[in-house]
């Protein structure tokens, strides 16, 4: 029987989470030495292990109140009927990662994709792939109305006058397909200028733009052609790209590795700098190389994950605008059931395209033929392998199955669940412990901060 119910104390909150329903409730001591993650114990059984501690009114009182969420469906909630899972039956695609270079400005170490070729041959995107992609994208969306497409690369910048081409042939397709593209970027940030900025703040929904943190930390992993390190380079360019776009949306992305696994300092470092819109992600990497998350690094990854929500509650105290990827969180519109177990979408949903228009179930899986869905030219032939990617679910996952946070991860990342063990089905472990703390931190940075308002 899979858990229904996860409790955990951090940020002096206690806390219960109910899996099925999504509720989270903010308890007392009492409460959750009541509540058993395996389900509710009688009240006799109750009063003897706790009688020593609480009084018995008192624990009559907290049971009595426990039962009513239980008789509300909001604590202890069964799981849906998984068979009522019927995804994206009609095969519609709504985003798209488009890689207009596969070249790089930088070499950073831990790449995934090779310094930007992708273990292939280096090459750009040219403007009629480019119009394909967008016109396979407006054909195969069905009745579905806003579209994402992200310039990716490589370093898109490299092919800037194509990207600029490009919006303004989506412009044109959004009349006769009765669509609306959003366009995003995601750039490292050498190649910024005024007109590019002045471009990216007018025409891109959001920017993704590179930075691991600490200039020591930073060069360390993102070195220029020359094997210098970047972040003086990057460093001023990014900071007026950020200025310049005001309220619009806006990622500085870092990587944090077993070199630095005190990213806490990394984050406050972005935040001195004036960026208030952050995120700072794990490396995925075999172990074999110096930089790796292994096992042994999890417990102090953990403890910097909640260290740095303590750090980051008293900010968010003085600056709501501060924002934290990870530690963001939505209570009060989480999505469908669907979209709760199948996650992102790639392989179905969301596909990548290569410079010459070969179609990936997302950008981390560009390169591996085995994992080719078919191309512009001729559509998705590879339809056993979508239907892979369509069935890959936290139901038929066996250890999402028995996991309290299914709901929040969706099943994790597929590529890492590939690049780990050889199988979209079998989760990265290390990253789905990292996933169940920053679950725990988002929600208690979320309940520190709701019981001041």
């Amino acid at each position: 029987m899979s858990q229904l119910i996860h409790k955990f104390f951090l940020n002096d909150n206690y806390m219960v989470l109910d899996v099925n329903s999504g509720a989270v409730h903010i308890i007392d001591e009492l409460v959750y030495n009541i509540l058993d993650e395996n389900g509710l114990q009688n009240i006799e059984e109750v009063i003897e292990n706790l009688s020593d501690r609480f009084v018995t009114e008192r624990i009559i009182e907290a049971y009595d109140e426990i039962q009513y969420l239980v008789d509300s469906d909001i604590l202890y909630s069964e799981e849906s009927d998984p068979d009522i899972l019927d995804y994206n039956k009609e095969n519609i695609i709504k985003a798209m990662c488009l890689h207009v270079a596969h070249d790089c400005n930088l070499k950073c170490k831990y790449c995934f994709a090779s310094q930007g070729n992708f273990k292939g041959e280096r090459s750009i995107m040219s403007f009629e792939t480019g119009k394909k992609a967008l016109e396979f994208l407006a054909k195969n969306s069905g009745k579905r109305r806003n579209l994402e497409v992200d310039f990716f690369g490589g370093e898109p910048l490299m092919n800037f006058q194509v990207v600029k081409d490009l919006v303004a042939y989506g412009r044109e397709l959004e009349g006769i397909y009765h669509k609306n593209f959003r366009f995003t970027i995601t750039t490292n940030g050498v190649l910024l200028d005024e007109d590019k900025m002045d471009f990216i703040n007018n025409n891109m929904e959001n920017v993704v733009l590179s930075l691991d943190g600490r200039k020591q930390v930073n060069d360390n992993m993102r070195l220029t052609i020359s094997g210098e390190g970047s972040y003086d380079v990057i460093l001023p360019r990014i900071k007026r790209m950020v200025e310049l776009r005001g309220d619009k949306d806006y990622y500085v992305r870092g990587t944090f590795t077993s070199n630095n696994t005190d990213f806490g300092k990394d984050a406050l470092e972005f935040y001195k700098n004036g960026f208030k819109k952050i995120s700072i992600e794990p490396v995925v990497a075999p172990d074999e190389m110096d930089y790796a998350l292994r096992t042994e690094h999890l417990n102090e990854v953990l403890k910097e994950y909640e260290d740095f929500s303590r750090q980051y509650i008293e900010l968010k105290r003085n600056d709501p605008d501060f924002m934290f990827f990870h530690f963001m969180i939505d209570l009060d519109q989480g999505p469908c059931i669907i979209k709760r177990a199948v996650g992102c979408g790639a392989g179905s949903e969301y596909i990548a395209v290569t410079p010459e228009g070969e179609i990936y179930p997302c950008h981390q899986f560009v390169g591996e033929k085995e994992f080719l869905l078919g191309n512009l030219d001729l559509g998705i032939s590879n339809t056993g392998l979508r239907e892979r990617f369509k069935s890959a679910n936290v139901y038929t996952k066996k250890e999402c199955r028995e996991c309290w946070a299914r709901f929040y991860c969706s099943g994790g990342c597929h590529a890492n669940a590939h690049y780990a063990n050889g199988d979209i089905l079998k989760p990265y472990e290390i990253g789905c412990e990292m996933e169940k703390k920053r679950i725990e931190c988002a929600l208690s940075v979320m309940a520190s901060l709701s019981e001041e308002e």
